[in-house]
C-alpha cells in the first residue's frame, strides 16, 4: 500500500491554513465574512473540485502516454453541489475538453481517465476517515 502525507498550518494572523507537500503549497480559507474567513485561499468545496480535476488531468495524461498519445488542449470543468447539514459534497460533474496533436479521436483517453482517477474512484466507494486529537 501507498501512502502519502501532507501538513498544515495556520497563518498567523489570519483564519486561514497553509498546506504543503513537499515544496507545494495552498492556502485553505473560507469565503470573506463566513466563520472569520478573509477569502485569502480555497475554500474546502473548491479544494474537493480542484483535487478531482486535478486527478483527472493527471490520469488522462498517464493514459495518453500509455497509448503514445500526445496531448494538445486539456480543459476540465468541474462543479460541486453541496447540501446537507453538516454542508456535504453530494454530486459533482466534470466536464473535459480534449485534443490530440493528430487530431484523433480522445473519446479513450477520456475514459480511460474516468476508470483510472484515484479521487473520483475514492469519493465514488467512500473511505474510511479518522480524527486523532494531540493535546497541547
Amino acid at each position: 500500500m501507498m501512502e502519502t502525507t501532507v501538513e498544515l498550518r495556520n497563518v498567523p494572523g489570519t483564519g486561514a491554513a497553509m498546506g504543503w507537500a513537499g515544496g507545494h503549497t495552498v492556502v485553505i480559507d473560507r469565503h470573506e465574512g463566513k466563520a472569520g474567513g478573509s477569502g485569502l485561499g480555497f475554500s474546502g468545496a473548491q479544494m474537493l473540485a480542484l483535487a478531482m480535476g486535478g486527478c483527472f488531468c493527471n490520469s488522462l495524461r498517464f493514459a495518453a502516454e500509455s497509448l503514445g498519445i500526445e496531448v494538445d488542449t486539456l480543459e476540465v470543468t468541474v462543479t460541486v453541489k453541496l447540501g446537507g447539514e453538516p454542508l456535504v459534497t453530494q454530486e459533482a460533474h466534470l466536464s473535459v475538453h480534449c485534443t490530440r496533436k493528430d487530431g484523433g479521436d480522445t473519446a479513450e483517453l477520456v475514459a480511460r481517465a474516468e476508470q483510472t482517477c484515484m479521487v473520483a474512484n475514492t469519493l465514488q466507494r467512500g473511505v474510511k476517515v479518522t480524527v486523532g486529537h494531540r493535546a497541547a
